[in-house]
């Protein structure tokens, strides 16, 4: 095969299996790398990245308690029926907000090594400024890196996570700066964490694009018919968007209801998929609370998200 029919054959090749590379790509269960995931160095303009996100994905998800549902006011609202909530107030503390965050990323070359290192953005009000005031709480932060040795044997190891530098940038928010050690050139590294709070009239803002390129990035809500937002999604041609008509199972001890009881969700899914660095402008998802009457929520600092990869 001279040269020349070489290269051509191979210019024909690329995109071939950028196709079929993408067709089974991005892998969204975390825990193992696939296959894939282990031979994959990105498609058409994201070859000659450092290091590249395969996976991003946050999950939101509302925990009811049946205390919701001793309104102050007094009205024709009925215990099983939630058509009509908004009317009536809500008691805030007995509603929790569960995040679910995860991210996979893989370093391509010696340079990408720092993109291994993630800031997490956190609700967390200074003691000395409000002692009354409840921060949001992260738990269960696991950080695994995944390595081949010279046998091509996956190898996995977990990362000490006490070990996070905390910056305070106001009186509301920190920022969890987390650095991961001992990193090479092919490692896959996957971060996951969860977080509670009890401020359901506030949402983390998502950003879609990181300063590398990114495979796969999701933001998966699902909201209490009984709160309203206004959503505010990018409008984008890598951005596509859903909303959707779900339930919310609730349990009470309570003898005037039944356990098992349900209300309407809506359920909003934002998916954006190969995503470069230099891609026009992609607006980060926000939102605000609009109904019902609830406390206004403390916005996040300009220029903060909730997950940034370094």
């Amino acid at each position: 095969m001279n040269n020349t029919f070489r290269k051509t054959f191979l210019l024909l090749l690329f995109p071939a299996f950028v196709s079929v590379a993408n067709a089974q790509l991005p892998n969204e269960k975390f825990g193992k790398p696939s296959t894939l995931e282990w031979d994959y160095l990105g498609w058409r303009g994201a070859v000659d990245a450092d290091a590249i996100i395969l996976c991003k994905t946050m999950k939101v998800s509302y925990q009811l308690s049946d205390q919701v549902f001793y309104n102050s006011q007094s009205s024709d609202f009925g215990l099983g029926d939630l058509s009509d909530f908004g009317k009536n107030e809500i008691d805030v503390s007995s509603i929790l907000v569960k995040y679910k965050c995860q991210l996979r990323t893989k370093i391509l070359k010696p340079e990408g090594v720092g993109h291994a290192n993630i800031d997490i953005t956190l609700y967390n009000v200074d003691a000395t400024k409000d002692i009354k005031a409840n921060s949001d709480e992260l738990t269960d932060l696991k950080i695994k890196v995944f390595t081949k040795n010279e046998k091509g044997k996956v190898e996995k190891r977990s990362v000490n996570t006490s070990s996070f530098v905390q910056e305070r940038v106001d009186d509301n928010y920190v920022v969890l700066h987390v650095v991961v050690p001992d990193i090479q050139p092919s490692s896959i590294i996957e971060y996951q964490y969860d977080i509670s709070s009890n401020r359901p009239a506030f949402l983390y803002d998502w950003a879609f694009k990181e300063s590398i390129p990114t495979v796969r990035s999701k933001c998966d809500i699902e909201i209490p018919a009984i709160l309203l937002f206004n959503m505010n999604v990018p409008i984008h041609k890598h951005v596509k968007s859903s909303v959707g008509v779900g339930r919310l199972t609730y349990d009470t001890n309570r003898p005037d209801m039944k356990k098992g009881k349900s209300c309407s969700t809506n359920h909003y899914i934002m998916v954006a998929d190969n995503i470069l660095p230099e891609e026009d402008e992609i607006a980060n998802f926000t939102s605000q609370i609009v109904k019902p009457y609830v406390a206004p929520p403390a916005y996040m600092p300009k220029g903060c998200t909730h997950l940034k990869v370094k």
